[in-house]
Order: C-alpha cells, then structure tokens, then sequence
C-alpha cells in the first residue's frame, strides 16, 4: 500500500503543476508608441529589431527550455546593472552591452545570443512594463507553453502574467519596428 501511495503523490507532483501552472499568452489590442530610443537603436542593429519571418511561438521542449534559463542566467551574471546616465551619459540609450548596461540592453543581449542559437526573431519581442513607477524592459519569448519573461532582476524564467510588472506594449510579431498595446492574458 505504501508504494501505491508513494506512486500516487509522485505523479500529483509532475501533473497537478503543470495544470495549475498552464501557460498564459499576452492579448494585444491596437498600436503603442515605441520607447524613444528604440529608434536610433534601430537604426545601429537592424537585426536586432527585425520580429517577421519564422515561428510566431517556439515548441518549447526541455532542451529550450534549458536553453532560455542558460542565457538568462549567463547573460544576468555577465553585465553589471548600470544606468544610461553613467554608462553612456545620456538618460535612455539602447545598445548591445558589453560589460554594463540597463534593463534594456540585457534584453537586448538575450535576443541577439537567442538568435544566434537560431530561435526565430517573431518569437523575441522587446517588451516595456512599469515596475514600482519606474520603465522596465524584458524579453518576452512566445513558446507553446506561453509568454515567458526573460528579466534581468531574476535568473528565474517564468509566464508574464506571474512577474510582478504592469506590462504596456510590446514589438509586433509580424514588424519589429512597430509597437502594440498590451491588453491583458489570455490562457493557452
């Protein structure tokens, strides 16, 4: 009897979260503004700003997965949390960072390394939220299991919808250079 018990608890363990935890995706309603350095960045990393072409959402497997935790965490640990006013001088600056940088440039960093594993740019989307009043940016990468956040503040990849951000626009998936309001979740 023991064991059946036993059996039992294990497979409410791998199965009850994964219902519980079923995926959200972010439902978009209408254009944004772009945030005002997008642009300029635009212009220096076209690639980097690019959404159309490819899968609108990956099949995210354990090898994906993993794969998204790795970059995070590597990229989490490489930069050094800096503002744009003393890493560059100027109040709002996106780039590619190299040693330093803002919430932006560490989402930045993970699109491009994500590319360069060969996810598709539909599935990388620049995403802006507020977080205790101030802008926050983070990499939203569209799978099958949902919306997840890749968040310098975190090593932990999680579902948007369970990140403590109000999140208000994001890269279209089919133009990059295009914003769209965010406008709520929707369970997949």
């Amino acid at each position: 009897m023991n064991r059946f018990i036993a059996k039992t608890a294990f497979l409410l363990l791998i199965f009850a979260p994964v219902a519980a935890d079923a995926g959200t995706i972010m439902k978009t309603a209408g254009k944004a503004f772009a945030p005002p350095a997008f642009a300029s960045f635009c212009s220096r990393e076209p690639r980097l700003c690019g959404t159309n072409g490819g899968r609108k959402a990956v099949v995210l497997r354990a090898d994906k997965a993993s794969e998204l935790q790795q970059i995070n965490s590597a990229v989490n640990a490489l930069i050094k949390e800096r503002s744009d006013r003393a890493n560059v001088g100027k109040d709002d600056d996106w780039r590619v960072p190299t040693t330093y940088g803002d919430c932006e440039d560490f989402a930045i960093l993970k699109k491009r390394e994500l590319l360069k594993r060969g996810w598709p740019a539909s599935a990388l989307l620049l995403t802006v939220a507020r977080y205790r009043g101030d802008g926050h940016t983070v990499l939203t990468v569209r799978t099958s299991e949902g919306d997840l956040v890749l968040d310098n503040l975190t090593n932990s990849v999680r579902d948007w919808s369970r990140t403590p951000y109000d999140y208000f626009a994001r890269q279209s998936q089919s133009n990059g250079s295009r914003w769209e309001r965010i406008a709520g979740a929707q369970q997949i």
